[in-house]
């Protein structure tokens, strides 16, 4: 079984590196990152890391776990980016990791063994900010749980699914918002969706610059009125304007 890792990615210098850092040595076999169009020094860091590889593999030519390295392009939108890079791999498995988002040391145990049951199409990991404030462990928490109940999951807990059934449910929707929830609705009527235990670490910043109660009722209100059947086209007009 074979897992790729696929980043989408729009102006991720801060966090992008650190990313490539840890997940290119958790033995994936293949790491795809998906440029939008970036403006600041993110492709820059991506062909530089990919350089220092190349090197380091030269000068070491022993047998390495890191997984091979490439970056590519794609019209800019989250959903974009994420179907253009499962197209760029032949791999089983697609694990799709935002920017800003580690994964657990055992990740590829965790979905191989997750993905031996036949049953299972995909799943999901746990989530937790890399804060320790109440405000952050409360609103990680309350997503577990959320998701566990629904079976709905969101970009930031590094959803991951069978190649096939990916190309069986029709890839990605070509939404600008909520393409992670509308992805996975679709997902769980394909078969059993695993909530791993196993935590992923992702950035508190938005909520931090944003403010944490204000991102949570803006959340939830473009939820609510995506559950009610608001277009995620017109979804995207009011997020821009609140944000």
């Amino acid at each position: 079984m074979t897992i790729a890792v696929i980043i989408p990615v729009l102006n991720e210098a801060l966090c992008i590196r650190q990313t490539l850092s840890r997940t290119a040595a958790l033995g994936f076999d293949d790491l795809v990152i998906v440029d939008g169009g970036s403006t600041d020094t993110t492709c820059t860091m991506v062909e530089s890391f990919i350089g220092s590889i190349r090197s380091a593999s030269e000068h070491h030519p022993a047998p390495t776990t890191a997984a091979p390295i490439r970056l590519m392009t794609a019209p800019a939108g989250r959903a974009r980016q994420l179907n253009a890079g499962a197209i760029a791999t032949g791999c089983d498995v697609l694990l799709f990791l935002h920017a800003d988002t580690q994964l657990p040391p055992n990740a590829r145990q965790a979905v191989s063994q997750a993905l031996s049951d036949q049953a299972c199409v995909g799943g999901r990991f746990n989530v937790r900010f890399d804060s320790s404030c109440l405000t952050a462990r409360v609103v990680a928490g309350l997503m577990n749980v959320r998701s566990r109940l629904s079976g709905i999951a969101t970009g930031d807990q590094a959803i991951f699914v069978r190649r096939d059934v990916f190309e069986r449910i029709g890839r990605f929707a070509d939404i600008p918002l909520m393409e992670d929830i509308e992805f996975t609705q679709r997902l769980k009527r394909a078969g059993a969706v695993v909530p791993l235990s196993d935590t992923v670490v992702t950035a508190f910043r938005r909520w931090e610059q944003q403010g944490a109660l204000r991102t949570i009722l803006l959340m939830w209100t473009l939820r609510f009125l995506y559950w009610i059947g608001v277009s995620p086209h017109r979804l995207q007009h009011f997020y821009r304007m609140v944000r």
